[in-house]
């Protein structure tokens, strides 16, 4: 799931607001702008074209706010200043890439704010850099400046702002992988709004009522709960249709499309990147264009409709090689070599594939990268490049095995800033509670202050008390759950991880047979399956599988000799993937041997157990 694009251009409309501003017209502003003098009405004219021109032609956009900053430092207009740096940096230099330069001028406007000492654009400015940690990637640096404008929101009350901000911090916890905590404070800041909207039903608190919805949907998405994502795009997409926000119904229509590319809805994903495809078209904006021509391309090589795919992917690429991130641009490649691929154009696939290594590599996209791998060895495969192809299935072992490693400790993460979050939530009701006992107190005599006060305390203290245990209580079984539930995740990806290694290890020994026979190429290929037989015998893969299974069904191994001591290492392996309720495929796999060996080291273990024809192994194993 690639949302990059889509969460930066989020996080622009809770900062930048741009748009759903009720804006003229392109021409009357300029109309206007004829006929100002240079004052500070000029200045504000000049920003509301950079805000209408942003997304259509950046660098004309550019003009405007440049000109804007100059006559603000001609006119000592510190406010006008301040905006130009902070439209220069959180809009132009951010949204092409240019992080370094953006933070120089949001940190201009942060100087100018406090010189002034304006208290609620010092806390913009803030956020505004969270913002630019944040597509630099440094998410939880991002979350930390989020945090100090959420303090200051609550503090003063600010509801709308508190949502905004607790929203980007969602969409921080989402790339971080806390999908968890990307659900928690999404539904926060969407209820913030909720609550706004009963009271007062703004243009504006529409639109970031729909924005917060969408980061509900990505949060869902990233825990595979589509069905539920759907629901609050289509909320959002509701929404932005009410007020004729067309461009934030071009990305929320992507959105929908990318749900349904998931679920396997081929047709509805195509007839929703076809409507976001029209607006990008309409509306002039290339990002979103080559991003959706990338997942609409991707949806019909699913389809099996793959010269409509090479076309779609044809047109995508100088949209995502002039505007898009160098994510998208290696996406595009990837899809292009899968479409040359099953068009049979094993080179022109070969060519893409190495462009998108070559450019993931670049920039350390892991997960792009390990993907890429794992097609250029199937490709290398079958043009009988085996010795390619088993470097690029070892390359993708080790970026998998590195992606699995890296969620394991985001989710480790997660579970204890959970736990932290709800013990400071705690802490808060209980200082709340206790300021409501001392307001109550100030109110009676002196006498009944005493004895009332006596009374709530111990009252509080016995409440809190039994509170605490229980929640530390849940807490700990919640914990202990999640790391149980991982670890079974994790042994089970291991165990079919070992079981494809070996199937692709074995195909490529066999292959290589062939051909040393076929060809007359002994003494290369007799290293090949030396490497091969070395890796098949490496019994560090079955350590480590040992002890991921010992961490899960902890004293199986003991339990089983104990009972049955006649069972020999090789019987104990068995007894141990019988446990996992493996299919006779994979355990084969896994330990290197036929089919019909399976069944025969089955019946063997059958007769030591003592077992007759109407007992079952299967259960026997998964009582032990």
């Amino acid at each position: 799931m690639k949302i990059q694009i889509r969460l930066v251009l989020i996080l622009f409309n809770s900062c930048l607001c741009l748009y759903g501003q009720e804006n003229p017209r392109l021409d009357s502003l300029l109309n206007v702008l004829k006929t100002q003098k240079d004052d500070t009405l000029k200045v504000l004219t000049l920003e509301e074209l950079f805000l209408e021109e942003f997304y259509t032609d950046p660098t004309k956009a550019k003009k405007y706010i440049e000109e804007g900053l100059e006559l603000s430092k001609k006119l000592n207009f510190p406010n006008g200043e301040g905006f130009a740096n902070y439209y220069l940096g959180a809009g132009y230099y951010q949204t092409i890439g240019k992080n370094d330069s953006a933070r120089y001028y949001i940190n201009e406007a942060l100087d100018i704010f406090k010189r002034i000492k304006h208290e609620e654009y010092i806390i913009k400015m803030t956020n505004a850099l969270g913002v630019v940690e944040y597509t630099s990637g440094n998410y939880q640096k991002a979350i930390e400046y989020y945090n100090i404008g959420i303090n200051y929101s609550r503090k003063n009350r600010h509801w709308d702002n508190l949502a905004n901000r607790i929203g980007n911090k969602s969409l921080a916890y989402i790339k971080k992988g806390d999908y968890n905590l990307g659900v928690k404070y999404s539904i926060e800041s969407l209820k913030l709004f909720d609550s706004l909207n009963s009271k007062s039903n703004t243009l504006q608190l529409k639109i970031h009522t729909a924005t917060a919805a969408v980061r509900v949907g990505y949060a869902e998405m990233g825990l595979k709960n589509y069905e539920k994502a759907l629901e609050y795009f289509e909320r959002a997409l509701g929404i932005y249709d009410g007020i004729d926000d067309i461009v934030h119904m071009g990305h929320t229509y992507s959105d929908i499309g990318n749900v349904n590319l998931e679920l396997g809805n081929y047709d509805s994903a195509i007839e929703n990147y076809m409507k976001a495809l029209d607006i990008a078209k309409k509306k002039k904006i290339p990002i979103m264009r080559g991003h959706v021509l990338i997942n609409l391309g991707k949806t019909y090589i699913k389809k099996g409709d793959y010269e409509k795919a090479l076309y779609i992917l044809k047109e995508g690429l100088p949209f995502n090689e002039q505007f898009g991130t160098k994510d998208n641009l290696s996406l595009n490649f990837n899809q292009l070599g899968n479409a040359y691929l099953k068009n049979n154009d094993e080179n022109q696939a070969l060519v893409y594939y190495n462009k998108s290594i070559a450019l993931a590599d670049s920039i350390n996209a892991a997960e792009i990268l390990s993907d890429v791998s794992l097609n250029r060895a199937e490709l290398y495969y079958d043009i009988r490049q085996y010795r390619n192809a088993y470097l690029d299935q070892k390359r993708y072992q080790f970026l998998n095995d590195s992606i699995f490693n890296s969620k394991k400790s985001q989710q480790i993460e997660e579970l204890r800033t959970i736990y932290d979050t709800e013990k400071k939530e705690q802490q808060i009701a209980l200082q709340e509670k206790e300021i409501t006992v001392l307001e109550q107190q100030a109110e009676i005599s002196a006498l009944q202050k005493i004895l009332l006060g006596i009374g709530l305390l111990l009252s509080l203290i016995g409440i809190y008390a039994i509170r605490q245990k229980m929640k530390r209580n849940m807490l700990e079984k919640e914990k202990v759950d999640a790391e149980l539930e991982f670890k079974k995740k994790e042994l089970t990806t291991h165990a079919l991880n070992l079981a494809r290694k070996n199937e692709t290890l074995e195909n490529l020994k066999s292959k290589a047979q062939e051909l040393k026979d076929k060809e007359n190429m002994g003494r290369g290929y007799n290293q090949l399956i030396r490497t091969i037989n070395f890796d098949l015998q490496d019994d560090n893969n079955w350590e480590n599988f040992s002890r991921y299974f010992e961490e899960v069904h902890k004293d199986f191994n003991s339990n089983v000799k104990t009972k049955y001591p006649q069972v020999t290492s090789n019987e104990l392996r068995l007894l141990a993937l019988l446990k996992m309720n493996l299919s006779s495929k994979a355990i084969a796999n896994i330990l290197n041997i036929s089919p019909e060996g399976i069944k025969k080291a089955r019946y063997r273990l059958r007769k030591k157990l003592d077992l007759s024809t109407e007992d079952s192994l299967q259960d026997l194993v998964l009582s032990l």
